[in-house]
């Protein structure tokens, strides 16, 4: 009996084993991206835009075209490139170092812009590449290689939510959060990022989605130990859902 994949690599994405950490997450969400990449039938015509820190690995595996930024400057080169070719899907991948601290700026003017972009961001709560510091999206009381064994809102404020933040904003057409820490969550992350995708496609406008993830060696636990912190700590802090679409889809 001849026998059918039912669940096989993506043609988006490398054959070669990714480098990072066990159990971390960025693995699938490059999955996923691939995944929508097949189904839309546009590897060819992908662009993805990689900053520094973890996410700069992806530009390893993926097999779209792709620029690499200064660090925080994704969605600046991104909107550079989508100007110049308006036919290519372009999107950028960051984490949240990159994307709220050095590259906020960028971040919110790029969305109050309504560049027609997809901005997709990971959320583990801490600078992961460099080695555990404080991010801007670091929880009260979570340790941090430079905010000490808690962080303390009265000596560096609260952590940022940035699907709240860009919510604000009157340009963005698509704003989302997702986490990757369960089968069905991880099923919901690929139709939002399938959906931000269409929309850019479709000339929608801009389009920023969350995902939230994990980060067993700067959080010093386990994989496993890593999923239970986001359902207990970081999704509670951070509500998943849909924040706006586009009226025609509500």
């Amino acid at each position: 009996m001849e026998l059918e994949y039912v669940y096989k690599r993506p043609s988006a994405i490398s054959s070669e084993a990714d480098g990072y950490c066990p159990g971390c997450l960025h693995s699938t969400a490059n999955r996923i991206i691939a995944e929508v990449l097949d189904e839309m039938d546009a590897v060819g015509r992908t662009i993805a835009v990689f900053p520094v820190g973890c996410a700069v690995l992806s530009a390893g595996y993926f097999l779209t075209d792709m620029t690499i930024a200064a660090h925080g400057r994704a969605p600046a080169v991104a909107c550079a490139i989508k100007r110049c070719r308006p036919d290519r899907l372009v999107f950028t991948y960051q984490g949240d170092g990159d994307l709220a601290a050095i590259g906020m700026c960028e971040t919110i003017h790029t969305a109050n812009r309504g560049e027609n972009i997809t901005v997709i961001f990971i959320n583990n709560s801490i600078f992961g590449m460099t080695g555990g510091q404080m991010a801007p999206t670091t929880l009260i009381g979570q340790a941090s290689t430079t905010g000490g064994p808690s962080r303390n809102p009265d000596e560096v404020g609260y952590p940022f939510k940035m699907c709240e933040l860009i919510n604000q904003l009157e340009a963005p057409k698509y704003i989302a959060r997702f986490a990757l820490d369960s089968v069905p969550h991880i099923r919901e992350a690929k139709k939002g990022i399938k959906r931000a995708f269409s929309i850019q496609m479709n000339g929608g406008g801009y389009s920023f989605v969350e995902l939230i993830s994990n980060c067993s060696t700067n959080w010093k636990t386990t994989p496993l130990k890593s999923l239970k912190f986001m359902r207990e700590k970081m999704i509670p802090y951070y509500p998943l859902g849909e924040f706006r679409k586009p009226e025609e889809e509500e």
